[in-house]
């Protein structure tokens, strides 16, 4: 696959990986991860001798990733940037929902 390709396809709450399809799904190495799972900067659960991924984890992953190499930026910075995006998008989604009840 090439790097200007675009894979489009649907995120599922059910659906879990592992640590190396994160980082496959991520394009980074494996220890990428376990070092943002160390500091809390991504989830993840630890069920027995493996790490856990939900669909959460993994665009908020991507969205880490994409904002390291673009601003050539460290981890912290780039989870608070995250947060930030993520709080937003929050907030916009609790807007949507004030107008749709108001208009009732």
């Amino acid at each position: 696959m090439k790097l200007s390709e675009v894979l489009m396809g649907e995120l599922l709450d059910d659906t879990t990986l592992t640590l190396a399809e994160l980082a496959k799904a991520c394009h980074v190495e494996e220890q990428w991860v376990i070092e943002r799972v160390e500091a809390g900067i991504i989830k993840g659960a630890k069920q027995l001798e493996s790490w856990c991924f939900v669909s959460e984890d993994l665009a908020r992953a991507r969205r880490l990733v994409s904002i390291e190499r673009s601003f050539d930026t460290d981890a912290d910075l780039a989870a608070l940037v995250t947060d930030l995006i993520e709080e937003v998008s929050h907030l916009k989604q609790q807007l949507k929902i004030a107008e749709l009840q108001s208009r009732k």
